[in-house]
């Protein structure tokens, strides 16, 4: 068993740690990085769950189904005929493996480019030592490895429901959800957050029968409350059953499928009756074999590794990101956080500003937000005014043939100071990037009204948006 000596070892390769330790690397230190991911024949998969069975697969998924989409209804809008359309879903499974394999190489790569020492493993904590803490690999062999620094990178996993623990056969997490190997005729998902929402529009749009069930009462309650309605108006269009304020009870799982009881909104007794079931109930932070004990490292009721504002652990020059500390569980609030804390080991200033990270689900149509809602800003009593301009008064949206959704700003009353922008539409995970930067130099609506946007472009609804909130809007 060796020890070798590192300045920085970071634990996870996902978003948070494979850029941290990038990060780190960059900033002169001798940094390793663990990771534990397997790939189909038992080598590394780094990239964590975003890359593996997350961000990257349904990204993948998304637009492939949406092609075949396109292909069997809107072509003909378009003068394309076509005839006999058939789905090959093994051919399509397989471009969302190579595309999760090119980011896995493409990781392996940086590494090697960046000088960071990589093992395959698990990573946990087996004692504080003389210079910094020794760390446990455990893999096709043990060795032992020591820091001054330790990043802990260890993501989340999906949450069970209880009574109903993942087979990933017919009771499926995100993981499951990605490779179903044929198009179920029903399909049940239990959650209507981000991941339900892409996973049921993949399979609904290769044929599948999807019913959501969500125990909330109104539908995306984080997302602010007009682009809801919005997107579910356009959800309930396309075929996607969303039942709100449910209940559910005993779940049985057989041959023939899976059976969900539940209490509808109303009080009724119902019955679910399904092929596969999605659960997407959120997820739970991943310090299973961390050994957080072993240097007394502080966890929360949740399982949570506890830190300040700087990601700072309990224990000295032991850090924490991602989804294994407080705040968002996204990738990119991950790999923010990556950088920062690489750069407060160098003795910088990294910051994290957590008010314009930005939000999207990757459904069609698109949501995406930042900053506050309308309801929040309600609710703190801060005077405020909005504007909003529709996707069906832009004329590229209209030349696309996708004019569902609007953008939104809102904005301080007094100040014109922008607060919060929302959108719901073509393409909006990719507009929404002006507004982060709009709101990061605190510029006002004005601002963005004043600037001049290209024509014919979708980001005209965000100039018209914002000029709608001083109620002068040019072409609505």
């Amino acid at each position: 068993m060796s020890n070798k000596q590192f300045d920085v070892i970071v634990i996870g390769g996902g978003p948070g740690g494979y850029v941290a330790a990038i990060r780190a690397a960059q900033l002169g230190f001798n940094v390793a990085c663990i990771d534990e991911w397997k790939n189909g024949k038992g080598g590394p998969a780094l990239g964590g769950t975003c890359t593996n069975i997350g961000c990257i697969p349904s990204k993948a998924l998304l637009q492939s189904s949406e092609h075949y989409e396109h292909a069997g209804h809107s072509f003909a809008d378009h003068g394309i005929k076509v005839e006999g359309l058939t789905l090959d879903l093994d051919r399509m499974l397989a471009r969302k493996d190579a595309v999760v394999k090119q980011n896995n190489d493409g990781i392996v790569y940086l590494f090697k480019k960046n000088k960071i020492s990589f093992f395959h493993g698990r990573g946990s904590f087996v004692k504080a030592a003389e210079g910094g803490y020794e760390v446990k690999v455990a893999g096709a062999a043990e060795e032992s490895i020591t820091g001054k620094h330790v990043i802990v990178a260890t993501g989340s996993n999906a949450r069970p429901l209880p009574g109903a623990a993942f087979d990933e056969e017919n009771i499926l997490s995100n993981d499951g959800a990605l490779r179903i190997g044929g198009v179920p005729k029903k399909l049940g998902l239990i959650g209507s957050g981000v991941i339900g929402l892409e996973m049921g529009s993949v399979w609904r749009r290769l044929g599948a029968e999807v019913t959501v069930l969500e125990a909330l009462p109104t539908f995306l309650g984080a997302v602010d409350e007009q682009i809801a309605r919005e997107a579910k108006k356009a959800f309930d269009k396309q075929g996607l059953k969303i039942e709100l304020g449910v209940s559910v009870g005993e779940i049985k799982s057989g041959k023939k499928g899976v059976s969900i009881a539940y209490t509808d909104a109303k009080g009724g007794a119902r019955t679910l009756e399904v092929d596969k079931l999605i659960v997407s109930i959120g997820r739970v932070p991943n310090t299973t074999g961390l050994a957080a004990d072993a240097v007394g490292l502080k966890l929360d009721e949740r399982g949570a590794i506890v830190v300040d504002d700087e990601c700072r652990t309990n224990l000295p020059n032991v850090w924490a990101i991602g989804d294994v500390v407080r705040g968002p569980m996204l990738a990119h609030k991950a790999e923010e956080e990556g950088v920062a804390v690489a750069e407060r080991i160098a003795g910088q200033h990294g910051h994290v500003n957590f008010n314009t990270i930005p939000w999207v689900i990757y459904t069609s149509p698109e949501i995406a937000w930042v900053g506050q809602t309308e309801q929040q800003l309600k609710a703190s009593g801060r005077a405020y005014k909005a504007g909003n301009f529709p996707f069906l008064a832009n004329g590229r949206a209209r030349a696309l043939g996708d004019t569902t959704g609007m953008v939104k700003f809102v904005a301080d009353a007094t100040t014109d100071e922008i607060l919060g922008v929302h959108m719901v539409g073509p393409m909006v995970s990719e507009l929404i990037s002006e507004a982060v930067v709009a709101m990061e130099f605190k510029a006002s609506a004005e601002d963005i009204a004043r600037i001049c946007h290209a024509h014919p472009s979708l980001s005209e609804a965000t100039k018209e948006a914002a000029l709608a909130v001083d109620k002068r809007t040019l072409n609505f």
